[in-house]
This record gives C-alpha cells, structure tokens and sequence, in this order.
C-alpha cells in the first residue's frame, strides 16, 4: 500500500470531517459532536492563525488517516509544544502502520518549530492505542 503523508489543504476539509465523525463513534462521543465540515473549513483553513492543523494519510483513492494537533505557544522549557488531539486511521486501512508514519510526520513538525515535546492524552479504555502508543516508545 503506497500512502503519502502530507499537511492537509482547504479542499480535504469534507473529508476531514468524515474521518472526525468516524472517531466521535469510536470514542463514544457522537451524541456531543458539534463539528460540521463547515467548522472544519473555518477553524482549520480560514482562520489566521488556524484553531487546528491536520495531517493526513492518503492512497490514491482516499485520505486514510488523520491526525490533528496545535500548537501550545508557552512551555515551562520557554519553546512550543504539540498537543495531539486526534489520531485516527479508517477501519479499512489499519494494520498498514498509518498511525505510526502519522506519528513520524508529527514527530518532524515539531522538531521543525523547534517544540521541546508533543503531547497527548489516550483514553483508559482505549487498551490497544495504549499498546500503540508504548510500541512508539511512550
């Protein structure tokens, strides 16, 4: 499978919101999700600066894979950190290590903001991003 890691544009911004809506089921959150893929276009491509970035994995076909993370401007080390706030692979393309070239790209962002560290939270009951998140050595 040939996936291309990029930094997503306006144009993804529908479906961004797809994969988004698909991680609102997952986490048990969909009866709270407020998020259009209006608001996607707004908050992550209109607004200066954006409220959110996004990266996305993408075959030829269909964007795979999102991962969406901001900036926190002021750390107690005086440089930026990343909080990821979501990661999510569609069920269709797991077991391709998608999460993992994610992870990387977030990885090379932050070390071009010169960020001292990325940052996250996992949910307890979510057993298996626990696992992947240690296989990533975290």
């Amino acid at each position: 499978m040939n996936i291309n890691i990029r930094k997503a544009v306006e144009a993804d911004s529908n479906k961004i919101w797809v994969l988004m809506e698909q991680l609102a089921v997952f986490e048990k959150y969909i009866n709270s999700f407020a998020i259009t893929p209006d608001i996607v276009k707004e908050s992550g491509f209109r607004k200066s600066p954006p409220d959110f970035y996004c990266l996305v994995a993408e075959d030829q076909e269909a964007i795979a894979g999102i991962l969406v993370y901001y900036f926190l401007p002021y750390t107690a080390q005086n440089r930026p950190a990343i909080y990821m706030k979501e990661l999510y692979v569609d069920e269709n393309y797991r077991g391709h290590k998608i999460g993992e070239q994610l992870m990387q790209a977030l990885k090379e962002e932050a070390v071009s903001q010169k960020c001292a560290q990325i940052k996250w939270t996992v949910a307890p009951w979510n057993k298996a991003g626990q696992r992947f998140y240690e296989r990533l050595g975290s």
